[in-house]
């Protein structure tokens, strides 16, 4: 997972964010973290994680306030659904104070 500034063109370092797994009709938690320099959570890198539907839920409220800005979304949730136990799947989010974009794929 790697999280991009919008506004400055850079990785958004210090994002929190947390990754949540459907159970018994509730999202569990399954990881937590917060983003490096280069905008990823290294403990996530080479984590399996189990078929079926997780939601990453990004904190930007907290990310734009350390920077001054207020944000229009307060936290950013992307749900997805994996069909297999992928470990090389790549997720990549870009925001912004009032928008943002999602990437969900593979790569080798």
């Amino acid at each position: 997972m790697q999280a991009l500034d919008g506004v400055y063109g850079r990785s958004a370092a210090g994002l929190r964010a947390r990754i949540e797994r459907i159970g018994e009709n509730v999202w569990e938690p399954v990881a937590s973290g917060e983003t490096d320099i280069d905008g990823f959570i290294t403990d996530w890198i080479g984590t399996t994680f189990e078929t079926g539907a997780h939601r990453i839920v990004f904190d930007s409220d907290f990310y734009f306030a350390a920077l001054g800005v207020t944000a229009a979304y307060p936290d950013v949730t992307v749900t997805i659904r994996n069909a297999d136990r992928a470990e090389n799947c790549r997720i990549q989010v870009v925001l912004a104070p009032s928008s943002y974009s999602m990437y969900f794929g593979t790569h080798g």
